[in-house]
Order: structure tokens, then sequence, then C-alpha cells
């Protein structure tokens, strides 16, 4: 990457208005840098703009070849966390531009999205629209809820969330068996994360390890490969009446899968911090399940996740400038 001189601005350009936080805090932590300029553009303004600027932190802003094509001072292109599906990375590498994701275990989005999956897991447990409603009513004693001790969690994608999400499943009581690539080879070696499963398998014995659990965790990277990976067939694998909780991306669900096993009872419940489409349609139907519980995509928001991402987005503008090698980023082209 050329270095820019020392007189001109840095400029970081936010896609859109959504998850605050990460300009907001961003913001703060430059503020004393007057060469580092950090603007939020509107969604639909980014293809008109982002030829002025040096950095694009894509949050959910979808970065094709034709606006790529337009992003002449663009350097990096990076994501406020690990999702980078929205982003033609061949098509930005054709333009010498570096594609880049922060490292959720180094900032603790990884923790905070385990946490939500817990989080999740528990409401659908103890049934929590139906306290709700228990509490509207005045109701005590009910509903009667189950409880995570003795369950089987199935963890599919077994990576920095996934990890995290084991590590805090395991006080509970709970069997744990998980799903990863890298252990489909039949010479994988065990590391010190195997020792946290208690059976463990690759992609294609997912349905298997569907078919054993009480909870199903979708933890996986959306690509060609994962989309719609949580399907009709995946889930008539599941147990009936089995739980399926997705911090990851909603793309990974089938939605009319999802729909019709809601509806028929296959699916005991959903809870998702991700949807097929964000923000989420408020009258979806999905959303009239009392055994649904969705979030609006805030498991890795949090103080100390959004504000070690922010660090690390402005250092790598001051890095930038300055003609520093370039540190805290996943590049992935």
């Amino acid at each position: 990457m050329s270095e820019l001189r020392d007189d001109k601005l840095t400029r970081v350009m936010f896609c859109g208005p959504y998850f605050p936080a990460s300009h907001n805090y961003t913001r703060e932590y430059v503020a004393h840098l007057p060469y580092i300029q950090i603007d939020v553009v509107p969604l639909n303004d980014v293809p008109d703009v982002i030829g002025n600027y040096h950095i694009c932190v894509v949050k959910s802003r979808r970065l094709d070849s034709e606006v790529i094509a337009k992003a002449i001072q663009l350097k990096i292109i990076m994501q406020f966390g690990v999702g980078l599906e929205g982003v033609d990375v061949d098509a930005a590498t054709r333009h010498g531009i570096k594609v880049a994701r922060i490292p959720g275990k180094m900032t603790g989005n990884s923790l905070a999205c385990a946490e939500m999956a817990i989080y999740l897991i528990l409401g659908l447990l103890r049934k929590q629209k139906e306290m709700e409603a228990a509490v509207r009513t005045k109701k005590l004693g009910e509903p009667t809820g189950d409880t995570l001790f003795g369950k089987i969690v199935f963890i599919l994608g077994f990576g920095d969330i996934g990890v995290d999400l084991a590590k805090r499943l395991r006080p509970f009581g709970a069997k744990i068996i998980a799903t990863k690539r890298r252990w489909a080879m039949k010479d994988c070696r065990k590391d010190e994360t195997d020792e946290l499963v208690d059976e463990r398998g690759g992609p294609d014995e997912r349905f298997d390890f569907a078919s054993k659990a009480d909870i199903v965790v979708t933890c996986l990277t959306l690509d060609t490969e994962t989309a719609g990976i949580v399907d009709s067939k995946f889930i008539s694998s599941m147990k009936k009446g089995a739980l399926l909780v997705n911090v990851a991306r909603g793309g990974l669900l089938d939605y009319k899968a999802v729909l019709d096993s809601l509806e028929s009872g296959q699916l005991g419940g959903l809870g998702s911090d991700v949807a097929w489409t964000e923000p989420f349609e408020p009258n979806d139907p999905i959303l009239g399940f009392p055994n649904v519980i969705f979030t609006p995509h805030v498991a890795g928001v949090t103080e100390y996740s959004y504000r070690s991402m922010a660090k690390v987005v402005g250092d790598v503008a001051v890095q930038l400038h300055t003609g520093a090698q370039i540190t805290g980023l996943e590049f992935v082209n």
C-alpha cells in the first residue's frame, strides 16, 4: 500500500447509520488527531463519494465490483467485525485494495457473541415471551421452563465464537458436540480447543450431530458453501422440538424451512440475533410465534468490543497515514 503524504487527511468512511457505536467510538478515539477524518455516509450515497476515501468500513453495505471501481483512492476495505460476505474481494484485489476483518478473538467480539448465544438459549428454555405475558396478566409460577443442565448443544462451526461459547457452556453442565471444516481431515491432530467438546466432526457429520442435539447454535461464516445450510433437510434431521439459535448471519438459515418447521412444531423454538434482511420486517410472520426471540444484530455490540474495534480502526488509519506497517487486521487478499 502506498504511503500518503503527512500533510493530507486520511479519510475513513463508515457506511450507513446502523451500529452507531462503531463510528461514535472511533471518532472519540481519534479526536486528538486532526489528520484523521471520520465520516458517516448514507448507504445510498456510498457509490457517489467512495472515491474520496482511503478506508471504507462497510458494516452492512454491500460493495460490488461497480462500486469498488469508483474507489480510486481506497487502500483498505474493512469490516467492523468479521463478516465480509458483502464485499467483492476479487474486484478489490484487481484494483489493488486490501480487504480485511477485525479478528473477533482479540477485541472481545467473539465472547460477546457467545454470551448472546447463551442469552438466547436461556430465553427459549425459560419461554421468555410467555413469561412476559404472565407478568402482564398477573400470573405466578408459569410458564414451566426448562434447564440447560444436561442438554446436548451442537455448535455448528467451531471458530472463535464456537470456542468461546463452549467455554461458557461447560459450567452449565451441558454436553457439547461440534463440527469444524478442519476436523473433516482424518489425520487432523487435536489442539487445546478440541478438549472443550465431547464429540467433534466435520461438515458431513452435521446431520448426525443435529439428530443428537437438544439445541443447535450456528456460528459459521456465511459464504457460498454455507448459505442456506440450515435447510429443510437439516431441520428435519433435528430432534422434534429442538431449539435453533443463530448468532452468525441470517443467510445461513433457509427462511421457508424455518417458517414451515415452526408451523409444524418440528422446531421447538428459534432465537436469532440476525435476520434474512436487516433491519428485519417487524410484521414478518416468524416474529409472531411465541417460541421465537429476535434481537437487532447486537450480539457483538458491547462497549468493550466496540471500543476495542474502534481502537483498531483508529490505529489502522494512523498507520496508513504515516506509511507504517498495517497491524491489527486479518487480511483476506
